[in-house]
Parts: C-alpha cells; sequence; structure tokens
C-alpha cells in the first residue's frame, strides 16, 4: 500500500517543501494534479507548513470548463484547502499575439501561477508534471529538432517551478488515485489523438514503445538526467570562458581567438550567453543565427567588416579578429556582404542572392576570372565616386545624379553603395555600372534590397 507521501520521496529533497513553508499547487482537475494536491497537503501538515491551490480557466472550453472550475472549487472546499482561480481569454490573447493556442495557454497560465503564488507569500509553485510527460516532452523534442538541452526534458525543480513527481509513472498515479479514491474530472480532449500533438505521441506511440520495453519511459526519464547533466557542464564552461567578456551598455566584445579555442560544443553556448550579457536574452535566437555568427570570421575578407542582423534589433560585427554584439546604432561604415545573409543598412535591408532574384534590387555581373568569387561590400558612397550609367558617354558623379533626381545631401548619405573588389558597381535608386551592368547572358547576382521605415528616435535622430 502506498502512503501519501511515498511518491513525493523520490524528488530529490531540495524540491519538496520545507518545514512551514508556504506553497502553491497548480490543479486543473485532473487525476495527475489532484494527486499532487492530496500528497502536498499530507506532507506539509506533518511539517506544519501550508498548501494552498490555484485553478486557471483558459475559456477555451466553454462549458467544460466551467465544470473543472466548479469541480475544484468543490474539492478544495471538502479538503479546506484555500484557492485562487484566474480566468482569461486565451483564444483572443493568442489572436493578439500570434501565438498557438498551446503556447498562448502555456504563457498566460503559468503568468496566473507566478502572480497568485506572490500573492499569497509562496515562494514556490508545484506542478504534477511526472514521468510519462517528462518522456513525452523528450521524444517530441527530438522529432521537431533540437539540441541537448532539448534532450534534457524537464527538471525537477526551475526558477521556482516545481516538478516532484518526474519519478513516477502515470501507472503509480493511477493505482495511488485508486487506493486513496481521489476525486477527478477528465479533459475529454486528452482522449482525442487528433486533438494535439502530445495526445498522439500518449495514445498511440507511447504505448508501442513500451510493447518493445516496459520500462520505456523509465530509460527515457533516466537518459533525460544524463543529459542534463552534460548539459550543465558545457553551459558551466561556457560560462567560465565568457566571465571576462567587455561589457558595455548596448555592446559586448569577445575575442575571436577566444571563441574559436573553444570545443566545438561550447562555442553556441558562449554565443547565447553573449546575447544575455547584452541584456535581450536568448529568445528566438536559433541554431541558425548561431551558425550564421561562427561563420561571420570565415566569410569576412582581412581588412574588412562584417556584419549580421539578428533577433531583437542586435547586430553582429566581425572585425580583425573581434567579435561584438550590439543594440547601439549602427554607423554607415563598409560591410562585406555575405551570401543569403540578410544585412540591416541604414534604411534598407540587403540580401546577396548568387543568382536572379524577385522583388526590388540590384543585379550585376561579375567579370573576373571563373571560380574567383569577389568581395560584394556595401557602404556610403565615397566623395568623388562616379558612376557610368548605360546609354551614358562618361562617369558622373553620385553627387551631381542625386541633384538631378532631387536627392537631399542627407538621403545621399544613406544610399546604398555597392563595391564589388573596391570598384564602384552600383548605387540604389541610382543605377549600375557600365562595367557590371548585366548583358550577354552571363551569370549575374542580386541584390535584394527591401526598404523599411525611417525611425525617428526620442532624442530626435533617424534610427539606423
Amino acid at each position: 500500500m502506498t502512503t501519501r507521501t511515498e511518491l513525493l520521496e523520490r524528488a530529490p529533497y531540495a524540491v519538496l517543501p520545507r518545514r512551514g513553508e508556504r506553497i502553491l499547487c497548480a490543479v486543473s482537475g485532473g487525476l495527475d494534479s489532484m494527486c499532487l494536491l492530496h500528497m502536498l497537503a499530507a506532507w506539509c501538515e506533518a511539517r506544519d507548513g501550508k498548501v494552498l491551490a490555484a485553478h486557471f480557466n483558459h475559456g477555451l472550453r466553454g462549458e467544460a470548463a466551467d465544470r473543472d472550475e466548479a469541480f475544484v472549487r468543490e474539492i478544495c472546499g471538502q479538503w479546506d484547502i484555500p484557492l485562487t482561480v484566474g480566468r482569461e481569454d486565451v483564444a483572443a490573447y493568442a489572436k493578439r499575439e500570434r501565438l498557438s493556442i498551446e503556447e498562448a495557454a502555456r504563457n498566460r497560465r503559468y503568468a496566473f501561477l507566478r502572480r497568485a503564488a506572490a500573492e499569497a507569500g509562496c515562494e514556490r509553485v508545484y506542478t504534477a508534471h511526472h514521468a510519462d510527460d517528462n518522456a513525452e516532452t523528450v521524444l517530441l523534442n527530438l522529432v521537431r529538432g533540437t539540441g541537448l538541452a532539448g534532450l534534457t526534458g524537464m527538471d525537477w525543480q526551475r526558477e521556482g517551478l516545481c516538478r516532484p513527481l518526474l519519478g513516477a509513472a502515470r501507472e503509480e498515479l493511477e493505482r495511488y488515485a485508486a487506493q486513496w479514491n481521489i476525486p477527478h474530472i477528465e479533459d475529454e480532449t486528452n482522449a482525442d489523438p487528433e486533438a494535439a500533438a502530445r495526445n498522439l505521441l500518449r495514445l498511440q506511440v507511447m504505448p508501442l514503445l513500451k510493447e518493445l520495453n516496459p520500462r520505456a519511459v523509465e530509460h527515457i526519464h533516466q537518459t533525460a538526467g544524463r543529459l542534463r547533466e552534460a548539459d550543465r557542464s558545457l553551459e558551466a564552461d561556457a560560462a567560465e570562458r565568457t566571465a571576462r567578456v567587455e561589457v558595455q551598455e548596448g555592446r559586448v566584445t569577445l575575442s575571436m581567438d577566444a571563441l574559436l579555442g573553444a570545443p566545438e560544443a561550447v562555442r553556441p553556448r558562449m554565443l547565447l550567453r553573449l546575447f544575455d550579457l547584452l541584456g535581450v536574452g536568448r529568445k528566438d535566437v536559433g541554431a541558425v543565427h548561431l551558425s550564421a555568427i561562427l561563420d561571420l570570421a570565415r566569410r569576412t575578407a582581412w581588412g574588412k567588416e562584417g556584419r549580421l542582423s539578428l533577433p531583437h534589433g542586435v547586430t553582429a560585427r566581425y572585425c580583425r579578429r573581434w567579435l561584438i554584439l550590439e543594440t547601439r546604432p549602427q554607423t554607415l561604415t563598409e560591410v562585406q556582404l555575405a551570401p543569403g545573409r540578410p544585412l540591416r543598412w541604414g534604411d534598407c535591408t540587403l540580401t546577396l542572392l548568387d543568382g536572379p532574384g524577385e522583388g526590388g534590387g540590384i543585379s550585376f555581373q561579375w567579370r573576373g576570372r571563373p571560380g574567383e568569387s569577389p568581395v560584394v561590400t556595401v557602404g556610403p558612397c565615397v566623395p568623388g565616386d562616379r558612376l557610368t550609367l548605360p546609354g551614358s558617354r562618361r562617369g558622373r558623379s553620385i553627387k551631381r545624379l542625386c541633384l538631378d533626381r532631387h536627392i537631399s545631401l542627407a538621403e545621399r548619405d544613406r544610399l546604398p553603395a555597392v563595391y564589388v573588389n573596391g570598384t564602384l558597381a552600383a548605387v540604389w535608386r541610382l543605377g549600375v555600372d557600365t562595367a557590371f551592368a548585366p548583358e550577354g547572358g552571363g551569370p549575374c547576382r542580386f541584390i535584394k534590397i527591401e526598404e523599411t521605415e525611417k525611425h525617428i528616435e526620442e532624442d530626435g535622430h533617424d534610427a539606423q
């Protein structure tokens, strides 16, 4: 016979409620959370602590959601457990923030739980995630594509959120509920494999894996734990290697020698720590961005500056063995374009393509030796630069061409000028020099140019 605290005792001691502690338990009304509430009530009572309950009504299931809320209210009343209820129109929030329903529901639920805990004087929130949930999370991340962190699954405790049942299987919770006559209510969508990817995995895939090995859940959970230790070791190495990074307001600077001297598995983590040190965080920074940053040095010619536009308005710059990540307005200097990598420059975003492209941009032809790849840069027009446009007998100065087109001096200084191996090939809104004009069906390159609206900062200067 399972005692009321036996399954909890599998969790690390630091995860369990301390003597005299007030905690908040998230309760949906389902079997898992009702079992957890029952266990925590016994644990806290034996240690002069206090458990409070919190239920969040997402407003997604109409009468069924109201039924769940009423059920939780009734049982908490019977068990003499204080309850806080939150309600929100998650569908409207998802539409407004352009999120999936699943992500929106998770965001609002955890925001409510943290808010409710703070108002009730609880330092920690407890949820009923168990070993099967953890195994499903690992498998979902695996099939969707993930790095090492995605294979570590759920942690016992993180940022005040505790999961003391990660060592217990769903079958054990079902036996506990039967033994202690735990009332619960089922979400009817949980039985629909088409309602969510996790449902399909739980209802159809996991049973097959358990046929291969009845201990499949246990083994996946254990493997995730071992990977979590490896992940923490790599994070610690990255933290040590970035401990002396130069940090200024709106800018972090790291030696490329220090970055490339680290093991390959540590380098992306060092870059993520730069985003943390910059103050923008890691959200929306994916493997493609990290690979592009590491590729920046290889593609930038010596003596040139390479730039890369990244999420959160961050620009990565590489110059003379230094990598700089910054959110400061960028000075309009000459920067090398890397094929396929969008670059914000002034009021435009430029992307160098190896062949013809669609939309607005500049097409030019490189007439160098076969197999040779030119260095293509974008920068402000250099004083004295001239263009010979098709139909003209001689070159004319950029200044004169701008005057003819009624382009002001301020606008002229922000026009992207394209240089090929140091020679002016084209200026946006003015044209392509005849020496680089496509002709004869030869191979062309295309720079896609997307103009953005100019934003005025609070100090009245143009945003870069």
